[in-house]
């Protein structure tokens, strides 16, 4: 997303606590060493750096965390999201974009999912998030605050040009887990979470959304706020599902037929199906997806190819 905003005339200032990220990343506009939960440092670096608008991802994000420590999840996503709107106000900074996650509908009642879907998170990641939302909302409605919730499907892919791609550890998503296991022989199979769903071949199907995708969205929002008062929400995936058998074999046909696969029991919790409607993010914004899941994985694929030791 800095690259992206650099590339369209903004200076990005990057602020992380570095706990999940990397300081060589950040390679577009100037780095601040803080964390959300330290309010001074995060108002002086509002004022310093005169920010005309927030976009806001620092969040805890995987759900089997959030299960066994939902303090951490509670603390960090919505108390730093408090200490970040706190901020905002003081600094008279009124432009706001949050990422958001399908994970606040929980197991959805019908697909493509719409923002009108209710919200029933099934995890203490997904209430996190729904409540970050809300907290968010409030500021609206009571302090003139302009925002944006911007709500993932599946994000995958990496930078087309090959600079910066995903570097998690550990790392929870299937796409970089599969290249992984193709591209290193001592990696075993690549694990399979249930092969007995209500879906055509028996596996999960998810929306997978490109980081470009999300990124082109996160430009128009910016736009969109700079003409609409209050409070908005917007799904952000192709309408489009694929299973996790069609990820593997599409992967497995870059890599000469690699990875194995293992199947093991279901997670609890996972949803058959998630599949987004994004047609409000169509007519309002104006935003369209135009990356696949082929651009995904072979953009993925040749970062993970250029990161391998």
């Amino acid at each position: 997303m800095c690259k992206r905003l650099a590339q369209a005339g903004y200076v990005p200032v990057t602020f992380d606590n570095l706990s999940t990220g990397h300081r060589e990343a950040v390679r577009w506009g100037p780095l601040v060493e803080g964390d959300l939960l330290d309010p001074l440092i995060l108002r002086n670096a509002l004022s310093k750096h005169r920010v005309a608008a927030v976009l806001h991802f620092a969040a805890r994000s995987q759900v089997g965390e959030s299960m066994s420590d939902p303090s951490l999840y509670f603390r960090n996503n919505i108390v730093g999201t408090l200490n970040l709107l706190d901020a905002m106000r003081e600094a008279g900074v009124n432009r706001l974009i949050f990422s958001s996650t399908a994970a606040v509908y929980g197991q959805p009642d019908y697909t493509p999912i719409d923002e009108a879907h209710s919200t029933r998170p099934i995890n203490p990641y997904g209430w996190s998030k729904l409540m970050a939302e809300r907290l968010i909302e409030e500021h609206c409605s009571a302090y003139g605050l302009r925002a944006v919730a911007l709500r993932y499907f599946n994000a995958a892919g990496a930078d087309p040009d090959g600079e910066i791609g995903e570097a998690h550890e550990p790392e929870t998503h299937l796409i970089p887990n599969i290249l992984r296991a193709a591209m290193d022989a001592n990696a075993g199979p690549v694990r399979v979470f249930g092969d007995d769903y209500d879906t055509p071949d028996g596996t999960c199907i998810r929306d997978y959304i490109h980081v470009e995708d999300l990124c082109d969205a996160h430009l128009k929002a910016l736009e969109y706020l700079a003409a609409n008062d209050g409070w908005h929400v917007f799904n952000l995936g192709t309408g489009n599902g694929n299973s996790v058998t069609e990820v593997l074999e599409a992967c497995r046909a870059l890599h000469e037929g690699r990875p194995d696969a293992a199947t093991l029991p279901r997670r609890p919790g996972d949803p058959a199906r998630l599949v987004a409607s994004a047609e409000r993010a169509r007519t309002e914004l104006g935003w369209l997806p135009t990356r696949s899941l082929a651009d995904c994985i072979e953009t993925a694929s040749r970062w993970h190819r250029y990161t391998q030791p």
